[in-house]
């Protein structure tokens, strides 16, 4: 039971979730304002709330139809039988508590470097992804059956998550931080179309018309293109624009051939077979990517 649990955790998402974390942070660091109990509290916030999604992703695909015997990509929990949906759902509510509990905490500790209004719009913004978690995929009228789940993603592995974690490091917010929390959801989103132009067949016989279903095969690999440019190119704009003149903040390049690699594969795969190892490896290269960037960054104003 505990294989099938870990299984239905999807871990695997874990390195997506915690990339918007690790680059607000990072960016916080190289303005030497890193506060490690804020760095924990975010890791444990978003990640409960990543394995929420996936709980109520496999919950809501199987209640609606979308995990079905004909889909090809991963076996899920409980359309595979493994876990009942009263589990599920129960585990659901576990993660719930779980995720505010975290979240709580989290803007406990930041409570001497931003005000009572800030503290609570950021309460809001937490219930709010709380919600966004549960209903992308359950409910009457989930929002990633109609496409609104890439700006979801952009929202929360991008804007909320970056900038959020970055104002309860330092107490402030900029707006160059825009740019690299474009790059952070533009990235993460690229990772969630992946996956929606593996699952296209079984979306589509599902009524599930995710962005890939309503561009077509070709119409989402060009979207996949467009993705990645705009997510390098804020990248670049922003450390264009970063006042040290230090080769270091220049680093994080490296990573462009690993975005090539994954844009060639994705164009190239036909197959659930030949997409499905670029699932993991476009999350691995954003983590890659906010690493070499957030050392890049440091290491030029240090």
């Amino acid at each position: 039971m505990l294989a099938a649990w870990l299984k239905a955790f999807r871990i695997r998402t874990l390195p997506l979730a915690l990339s918007c974390i690790l680059l607000g942070s990072l960016l916080a660091a190289a303005q030497n304002n890193l506060r490690i109990n804020i760095l924990i509290f975010s890791i444990l916030t978003a990640a409960c709330l990543q394995i929420l999604s996936n709980l109520a992703n496999d919950y809501g695909d199987s209640l609606n139809g979308a995990d079905h015997a004909g889909r090809q990509g991963p076996s899920r929990a409980v359309q595979s039988g493994e876990i009942s949906p009263h589990a599920m759902k129960r585990m659901i509510i576990v993660f719930v508590i779980l995720s505010l509990v975290s979240g709580v905490f989290l803007l406990w500790n930041g409570l001497n470097v931003l005000d009572t209004n800030a503290l609570f719009l950021m309460l809001g913004i937490g219930l709010v992804a709380i919600v966004a978690a549960i209903t992308y995929t359950m409910g009457k009228r989930p929002y990633g059956y109609i496409g609104l789940g890439d700006l979801s993603v952009f929202l929360f592995f991008g804007l909320v998550g970056v900038i959020g974690v970055y104002a309860l490091h330092t107490g402030r917010l900029e707006w160059e931080i825009l740019m690299p929390a474009t790059s952070s959801g533009m990235f993460a989103v690229c990772v969630l179309n992946i996956n929606n132009i593996r699952d296209i067949d079984s979306d589509k016989q599902a009524g599930k018309y995710s962005i890939p279903v309503r561009l077509g095969q070709q119409g989402a690999r060009a979207y996949h293109a467009i993705l990645l440019f705009v997510g390098i190119a804020s990248a670049v704009a922003y450390v264009w624009f970063y006042p040290e003149k230090s080769l270091w903040k220049w680093l994080f390049l490296l990573s462009f051939p690993l975005f090539f690699m994954n844009l060639r594969g994705v164009w190239r795969g036909k197959t659930v077979a030949e997409l499905d190892p670029y699932l993991r490896q476009m999350a691995l290269t954003t983590l890659f990517f906010v690493i070499l960037l957030g050392t890049g960054l440091y290491c030029a104003r240090y």
